[in-house]
């Protein structure tokens, strides 16, 4: 816990410094103790758990909901020129777990958008990892892995907000809509190529299904998510 600040003035004057993130501003103001395991759950949807979450409304709200879907339960997202995510806090040891894994899938694609700009800053799905600054609330970074409506997939850019968040797009913009796709993604890796050093310890994961800047509607599906330890030399 960092008491300095704590504060729902000092939170909310970071909210507004880092628009983009979904739950950049509450980071610091929370502490979490690690621990010592070769697997983190972090969203646990097919056993229909959803109270760790938190809800961040930006402009309108996209609807949550689990719902069954091949043979599991999952998290689907509605949006309609609507822009709110899910975030859970939750310390992450990089050193320890670094691969995110996680499923999604979406109906379809977003057109007209040029995601490179604050205008099209919109995408059918997307996944934070948040790392947190500690007293230098300034130097709070995040990665978006993304499904990108129109740039192909392995692109990455900076966020059209701030340069502290950076754009990785996991799947690009062609093909796949309708599909179940599994994903992992080795996050202290990512960190280390985008930013030039270590990170800090993840403070959170956020997910949102956002098309305000567009005014379209988007539906995406998002399955369980989990950081794992790096497989063994010869495994």
């Amino acid at each position: 816990m960092l008491p300095s600040l704590s504060s729902p003035t000092t939170c909310r004057a970071m909210a507004v410094w880092l628009k983009i993130s979904l739950i950049t501003a509450l980071l610091p103001c929370s502490g979490i103790a690690l621990a010592e395991v070769d697997r983190i759950d972090v969203g646990n949807f097919s056993e229909g758990q959803l109270d760790q979450w938190n809800t961040k409304v930006f402009t309108g709200k996209t609807d949550y909901a689990l719902v069954p879907d091949d043979g599991r339960q999952v998290l689907r997202a509605d949006s309609r020129a609507s822009a709110s995510g899910l975030y859970r806090e939750i310390a992450i040891d990089l050193k320890q777990t670094p691969l995110l894994n996680w499923s999604w899938k979406v109906n379809d694609l977003l057109t007209g958008n040029n995601e490179r700009h604050k205008a099209g800053d919109d995408y059918p799905a997307r996944l934070y990892v948040v790392f947190s600054g500690g007293l230098r609330f300034w130097r709070t970074r995040a990665i978006n892995y993304v499904w990108s409506s129109n740039q192909p997939a392995g692109s990455e850019w900076p966020n059209a907000f701030t340069s502290n968040a950076r754009m990785i797009a996991v799947r690009g913009s062609r093909g796949l809509q309708d599909q179940w796709v599994q994903e992992q993604r080795d996050v202290l890796a990512d960190y280390r190529r985008l930013f030039g050093e270590d990170p800090g310890e993840i403070a959170a994961v956020a997910l949102m299904t956002d098309t305000d800047n567009t005014g379209l509607s988007a539906r995406a599906w998002y399955g369980d998510i989990w950081f794992s330890a790096a497989p063994e030399a010869g495994d």
